[in-house]
């Protein structure tokens, strides 16, 4: 790993770091202001959704400790809709999520061809972020909407 951007690559994955770490916060949060009928369900993906991000913020601060560098203490934003309305929930996650994706992507662009280990990591948190979104894009469809960008619309 001697030929990646050290300073770079160790500064994207404090920001991913900080990401993951705000999305535990944000989907326990989240996970209290269901209500209805279909709370149970809800609340159970919500808190499989924080559990992930703590995993991938586990991922993310070991990686920086091999680099040999210090974890942020950081926590990312925060955003809050103020609302119990499930599509804005939804629709606020997903844009959390396209930064998420955007990071992981810039980390790929850092490390590709330059460590396997760290490219295999990036390209996995990509693929899972991806699939995350294309969950979270078919919960915000009206049922019976099998077209892709008609999300929230209807």
């Amino acid at each position: 790993m001697a030929d990646i951007e050290q300073e770079k690559v160790v500064g994207v994955l404090n920001r991913i770091l900080e990401a993951e770490l705000a999305g535990v916060v944000r989907y326990t949060h989240y996970s209290f202001l269901v209500f209805g009928f279909g709370r149970i369900p809800i609340v159970s993906w919500l808190r499989e959704q924080a559990n992930e991000s703590l995993l991938h913020a586990h991922q993310a601060g070991e990686w920086i400790t091999t680099l040999g560098a210090y974890p942020s203490l950081g926590i990312g934003e925060l955003l809050d809709v103020h609302t119990t309305d499930i599509g804005a929930i939804l629709r606020e996650s997903l844009a959390t999520e396209q930064q998420a994706l955007e990071a992981y992507r810039e980390l790929l662009t850092l490390v590709e061809g330059r460590s396997v280990a760290l490219e295999e990591y990036a390209r996995q948190l990509i693929q899972l972020e991806e699939l995350h979104a294309g969950e979270v894009e078919k919960m915000l469809r009206k049922p019976g909407v099998a077209v892709a960008g008609q999300a929230g619309k209807g």
